[in-house]
């Protein structure tokens, strides 16, 4: 049991890390072969790089902080703008596409990797609503900390999504799509959350010009 239980997590801290490792390695492209400096091709080539990097911040364990950065570097403060709405608009679909999705998915994989408590928790979760589940954790978890963090919810997303390293905990990607799928937060606040929580650094390259 225990030997099939760690082989299972060792598959899914692979797939993690090999996300990981994509993000990264396309945060490193950026400035060498997604932007020639040709005008003629330049505007495609921030089209499609934003594109990119939309798609890539909507997934969980991609370090979407590591590769708006680079592509601040290599736009200016010109294309500081259109990194924040991107991030915005990524984490706010994330959150979206979490509220629509059962949490059914998420403890089949937590059975699957024989993480049996953390399956059981999720399984007597799904039926409540925000208020009662607010309840229920503040009861059932073993953390003193945890009552602190489901009152002052909306700081504690708002450290997770500026946490340097967070890719590890699900990037922002899978930070808004597990705040979705909790329905602790409602869409409004989320990305109002979100508005606020990624503005510093996008606005430090604007206003210190990259």
């Amino acid at each position: 049991m225990n030997t099939a239980r760690y082989s299972r997590i060792l598959l899914l801290v692979a797939i993690v890390g090999l996300l990981n490792f994509g993000g990264s390695w396309f945060a490193q492209q950026l400035d060498f072969q997604i932007f020639p400096r040709h005008d003629s091709v330049l505007h495609m080539a921030v089209m499609v790089a934003s594109v990119l990097y939309w798609l890539l911040m909507v997934l969980p364990f991609v370090p979407g902080m590591e590769i708006g950065v680079a592509l601040m570097l290599t736009l200016g403060s010109e294309g500081a703008l259109l990194v924040y709405l991107c991030t915005v608009a990524a984490l706010s679909c994330s959150f979206a596409i979490g509220r629509i999705t059962p949490c059914r998915p998420l403890y089949l994989l937590f059975s699957w990797l024989h993480l049996h408590k953390a399956s059981a928790l999720l399984r007597e979760l799904e039926p409540l609503n925000s208020q009662q589940r607010i309840a229920f954790l503040n009861e059932k978890a073993p953390s003193k900390i945890t009552p602190f963090i489901m009152k002052h919810r909306l700081l504690s997303i708002a450290v997770l999504l500026n946490l340097p390293g967070n890719a590890l905990l699900g990037g922002g990607g899978g930070i808004g799509l597990l705040v979705g799928m909790s329905k602790l937060v409602a869409f409004r606040h989320f990305v109002l959350l979100v508005a606020v929580a990624v503005a510093p650094v996008p606005l430090c390259f604007y206003l210190l010009g990259g």
